[in-house]
């Protein structure tokens, strides 16, 4: 039983800009068939060889309490509901649900760790494989 990292997002006020910065430092490349270009409003950009991803989102508020960086997770072998409640059982703090935001069984919730450090639970590889296909992006 346990969660994996999907991929880290890091917010900012330009993410073509701050992906390309960052594609050098760790000699990651844009996703084949997503490329990254000048006003995009999301990039993301992948190790090519473990496939590691980070996602540069542009959001207008400066940093000053929501983290920058935030990790989203999928379960491993659970639902993310099913997930959800055994986070909320474990002590973690939810901040936000966001669960439907973008029609049925879309969404994720956003949750704190014992220190405030923000995180989302995303929907399951299979919740995502028996759903409408399209609905994957609105759900990360």
């Amino acid at each position: 039983m346990s969660c994996f990292v999907s991929h880290v997002s890091i917010d900012c006020r330009n993410a073509y800009e701050l992906s390309e910065w960052w594609k050098p430092v760790l000699d990651y490349a844009d996703i084949d068939g997503d490329p990254n270009l000048p006003g995009h409003p999301e990039c993301m950009i992948a190790d090519p060889r473990s496939g590691h991803r980070l996602c540069f989102i542009e959001v207008p508020e400066p940093k000053s309490v929501k983290n920058r960086v935030h990790l989203d997770l999928r379960p491993r072998d659970r639902s993310r509901d099913a997930e959800v409640e055994r986070l909320r059982e474990y002590g973690a703090t939810e901040v936000a649900d966001l669960r439907g935001t973008h029609g049925p069984g879309s969404g994720w919730v956003v949750f704190a760790d014992p220190e405030g450090n923000e995180f989302c639970v995303l929907r399951s590889e299979q919740e995502l494989a028996a759903g409408d296909p399209g609905a994957a992006a609105s759900d990360d």
